[in-house]
């Protein structure tokens, strides 16, 4: 049976090392190439804008109350359009969570 290549402490340090320096860039390198281009932004229609306006004022209005921990539940469904802003709302408001 042949014998196993003997390696010193600082051998295998520095292997370990190497391996992790090239996992590090390696992963660097990947997170960079993947990342999505950042979309322009959608016009939103001058319904869409009136209602996230209204939006934003109940919830400076809330928060000047002090229920800023609270929920904001708007009930107010248009015949035609409930589906309509749905997209741009949730744009809107992605960002605050």
């Amino acid at each position: 049976m042949p014998k196993p290549i003997r390696m010193s402490r600082r051998s295998w340090v520095a292997a370990w090392a190497v391996l992790c320096a090239a996992g590090l860039a390696a992963t660097a390198t990947l997170n960079a190439s993947s990342a999505p281009e950042p979309q322009p932004e959608k016009s939103v229609s001058a319904e869409c804008a009136e209602r996230i306006a209204d939006i934003e004022a109940q919830r400076a209005k809330a928060e000047q109350e002090g229920k800023e921990d609270g929920v904001l539940v708007f009930s107010r469904v248009q015949v035609g359009t409930e589906g309509d802003c749905r997209d741009d709302l949730r744009n809107h408001f992605r960002g605050d969570r």
